[in-house]
Formats: C-alpha cells, structure tokens, sequence
C-alpha cells in the first residue's frame, strides 16, 4: 500500500504540503479577520445612508456605493498585480502570506459590506419603527435591534467571504502569494505533476468544506 502510494504521489513533498497549508491559513486568518473588523461597519453605513433609511444620504450612499461595486467587480488577479506598490509600502514585501494579506482585504471587505448591507434589509422594518417609537437613537438601534436580529444572516455571510477568500488565496499564488494556490501553479501547472495538483485540490475543498459546515452550524445555533 505504501509503495502504491509513493507511486500516485512521486512529485509530492509533503513537508512542502504541509507549510504551504499552514501559509493558506495564515492568509485566510489574517485577510478574514480583518475583512470582518472593517467590511460589518461599510455594510451598516451602507444600510443606514441608503433611501428611506434613519441616516439616509443620496450623495454619500451613490459614493460609496460607486467605490464598492468598483472593487466587487475588478477581478482578484488585476487587483493583486494593482495593488503591488501599496502592499510593498505597508509590508515591505509583494510575495508571501505579508504580501497577499493586503490584496485580499481590500477584495474581501466590498464583499462583506454589501452581503452585510442585504442582511440588515432583511430586518423587518417594524422592528426600526417601535425602537424609533420608544425614542431610542440611532446607535442603539443598530446595536440593540438591527445587528441582533440579522446576527444569523451576518454570520452567513461572514462564511460565504470565508469560502471566497479561499479562492483568493489560491489566486495569490499566480505573484507568488504562497500557500497551496502557489504550490499547485509552480508545481502542478508550470511542471505538469498532477499529483501535486490533486492534493492541493483535496486540501482546499476540504478547507471551503469546514468552513460551510462550522458556518453552518453557528448560524443555525444563533437563528431564533
């Protein structure tokens, strides 16, 4: 059995496997923590400057509106290539875990902004008015009735940006990203071993699957 194996996977150097998915989580940590921290407050801006809601704001809503459709639709490969020079200012480097972290924050939080600003529509707005009514202000609106209540469809969202920065992860490695997206282009692609292809596959989809399940489990846990 072991022979059989070393024969499938001649090409493969599992050390190699091994750093190159610790470097993928590494970006995905990194990049989802803080597409997270900074897309939640862009989708309740968002939501709240939009028409007909408590700060609405045609102008502001249009422009940022403007920027994040922009940046949703730019694909991740140019994106990466037109972000070198600012990721090199603020990590020293364009390769590497540091050097792909920039690139997948700003390709993830318009993401998570606009998943986010559909959720908070989601709300029913009666629940808007009644805390208007018992003269709550704004800041304890969102606090206190709007991020609670579409809690479940936020985290449904934070999982769906998790399962598209897994694929920007992959993408990183065509400059050089690191990770197993890196792995598979030199050594799978550019050096035709399959085998090492194979297995990157088999380790991202695993990845994309744990994510879908424990993201699925949290938002049927917090779903009333």
């Amino acid at each position: 059995m072991t022979a059989l194996l070393a024969d499938l996977f001649n090409h493969v150097y599992w050390s190699d496997i091994g750093w190159a998915s610790v470097d993928t989580l590494l970006m995905l940590g990194g990049s989802l923590t803080l597409t997270l921290l900074l897309g939640l407050p862009l989708g309740v801006a968002l939501f709240l400057t939009s028409p007909q809601q408590l700060l609405a704001s045609p102008r502001l809503y249009a422009a940022m509106s403007f920027a994040v459709n922009i940046l949703r639709s730019l694909p991740f490969v140019i994106l990466l290539i037109a972000m070198i020079p600012v990721t090199v200012k603020l990590t020293g480097t364009s390769l590497g875990v540091a050097g792909s972290i920039p690139s997948l924050v700003v390709a993830g939080i318009p993401f998570y902004g606009r998943l986010v600003e559909s959720a908070l529509r989601e709300v029913d707005r009666g629940l808007i008015e009644a805390s208007l009514a018992m003269g709550a202000n704004t800041r304890q609106i969102v606090f206190g009735a709007l991020l609670p209540e579409a809690f479940p469809s936020i985290l449904a969202a934070a999982t769906v940006t998790a399962i598209a920065l897994v694929s920007y992860t992959a993408l990183a490695g065509v400059v050089g990203g690191g990770g197993l997206g890196d792995l598979a282009i030199r050594y799978g692609y550019q050096r035709f071993q399959l085998d090492v292809m194979f297995i990157t596959i088999v380790l991202l989809l695993l990845i994309v699957q744990a994510l879908q399940s424990t993201g699925q489990r949290l938002v049927l846990h917090f779903s009333r």
